[in-house]
């Protein structure tokens, strides 16, 4: 049976993060993927230089169009950039009691742009965050939802169980702005905590990483996996096409989302 993934995020015209990355995750994983655009970005490697917002009620009628046709069996959740738009696809995933949501609270791009108001913030927190079964804040996300400073280990893990206390969904702390390794956190529900070791590549094209993180644990969730399953794979997938070193762009180029399928073809 064919899985299906919905993507709610902005769109990335350089192909590297947003609905272009998340789209070439769900393709290299194998399962169907589809989106609902919540915002246009003009953006390439080297930074984001124009946000054209996507009326919310248009963004209603895309995730009408979704859910009553080919009904996802995940959801990954990007760039929502205003309050508006967050509470109407809070109010639209109740209505169609949307399954295995993944939560990847963009707020600043990999090229250092902030890309979430500071209004939306509270509406992320309050009326979002709690629908999903897990969220995945970087370094500097976190520290916003926590409200600490992270510098270590420590730091991450009380963060971690901090964010969880406040929004009761799991939490995945991404350390790849820590020194020397890229090893990330999850906290889960229950409180317990899991830790996914990695070495860090070396490679500074990062461009999209969480967008693409975030949509294999989606796509792992689809298939059936557990929440500790699918970030077990998408952290490898994450290193293999980190690994793969590809080069474009004049500023942090994107991933290799195709690795795996130019390997199987090769």
């Amino acid at each position: 049976m064919m899985r299906k993934v919905l993507t709610i995020a902005g769109s990335d015209c350089s192909g590297g993060a947003g609905i272009q990355a998340d789209l070439k995750t769900m393709t290299a994983f194998g399962v169907y993927g589809m989106s609902v655009v919540t915002a246009l970005t003009a953006q390439n490697t080297t930074g984001v230089s124009g946000i054209i917002e996507v009326d919310p009620e248009f963004v209603a009628k895309q995730i009408d169009a979704v859910f009553t046709d080919i009904r996802p069996d995940a959801v990954k959740i990007g760039m929502v950039a205003n309050s508006f738009l967050i509470r109407i696809i809070s109010e639209k995933l109740m209505e169609y009691d949307a399954k295995n949501i993944v939560v990847d609270p963009v707020m600043v791009s990999t090229s250092g742009s902030r890309l979430l108001k500071d209004d939306a913030v509270d509406s992320l927190i309050n009326d979002l965050i709690p629908l999903a079964d897990v969220i995945t804040p970087n370094i500097p996300e976190a520290e916003v939802l926590s409200g600490i400073r992270i510098k270590e280990r420590e730091s991450m893990i009380k963060a971690g169980h901090l964010i969880e206390a406040k929004t009761e969904t799991g939490v995945l702390v991404k350390g790849g702005h820590l020194a020397n390794r890229a090893d990330d956190l999850l906290v889960t529900r229950e409180g317990s905590e899991i830790w996914f070791y990695s070495e860090r590549i070396d490679n500074p094209n990062t461009h999209g990483t969480g967008c693409t993180l975030s949509s294999a644990v989606a796509c792992g969730l689809a298939s059936g996996f557990s929440l500790e399953e699918s970030v077990l794979a998408a952290k490898e997938y994450i290193t293999d096409t980190l690994k793969s070193g590809l080069d474009l762009g004049m500023g942090r180029g994107p991933l290799d989302h195709c690795c795996r399928v130019r390997t199987v073809r090769d």
